[in-house]
C-alpha cells in the first residue's frame, strides 16, 4: 500500500468509525462485540482497499462485512451454544424511563433473527434507502421489504408482550 492510499484509509476510518461502531453495537448488542466486528470489517476493507474502485460505496462494503461477518459468528456460536429455560441473574430496572426504553428496544432487538435485525438497523438506524440495504445485504428490495415489516411486527408484539407484564 502505497503512502496516498494508507493516508485515504486512515481519513476514511477517522470520519467514519464511530458511525460504523454504532452499527456495529446494533449488530451485535456489545461494546466489546461491537469493537471487534468493526476491526474484522475494516481490516478486510483495507486488505481490498486497491481494488475498491468505488470511493462513494465504503460504507456499503463496510456494512455488508459487518453484516456477513456477524452471520458467521452467530453461526459458529449457535452450534457450540446450549440454551436454558430461564435466566436467573437478571439486571435490575432503571429508575430513568428514558434508558429503561432503549434497553428494552435493544433487548428486543436482540431477539430477533439476524436478517431482520440486520436489516431494522441498516434501515432504521442507520437511516439507510431500502436499495442500499439490499444492496449491503445481497439480495431483493422485496426481501428488504417483507423482513423490515416482518421484524417490525415482532418488535411490536414482543414490546406489547413486555408492557403487558409489567402492568400486572
Amino acid at each position: 500500500m502505497n503512502d496516498a492510499d494508507a493516508g485515504e484509509f486512515t481519513a476514511f476510518v477517522t470520519a467514519r468509525s464511530p458511525s460504523l461502531l454504532r452499527t456495529a453495537y446494533l449488530l451485535t448488542g456489545s461494546d466489546q462485540a461491537a469493537e471487534d466486528l468493526l476491526q474484522t470489517a475494516l481490516l478486510s476493507t483495507l486488505r481490498h482497499w486497491r481494488r475498491i474502485r468505488d470511493r462513494e460505496s465504503l460504507d456499503a462494503f463496510v456494512r455488508r462485512v459487518m453484516v456477513n461477518e456477524r452471520r458467521s459468528w452467530f453461526r459458529r456460536r449457535a452450534s457450540s451454544e446450549i440454551t436454558v429455560a430461564t435466566i436467573h441473574d437478571r439486571a435490575a430496572p432503571d429508575a430513568h424511563a428514558q434508558v429503561d426504553d432503549a434497553e428494552l428496544l435493544q433487548r428486543a432487538l436482540l431477539t430477533l433473527p439476524q436478517r431482520q435485525r440486520a436489516t431494522l438497523v441498516l434501515r432504521f438506524f442507520d437511516d439507510l434507502p431500502e436499495a442500499e440495504v439490499a444492496h449491503i445485504l445481497g439480495c431483493s428490495v422485496g426481501t428488504v421489504k417483507s423482513q423490515t415489516s416482518k421484524g417490525l411486527a415482532r418488535l411490536r408484539g414482543l414490546l406489547a408482550e413486555i408492557d403487558e407484564r409489567c402492568q400486572l
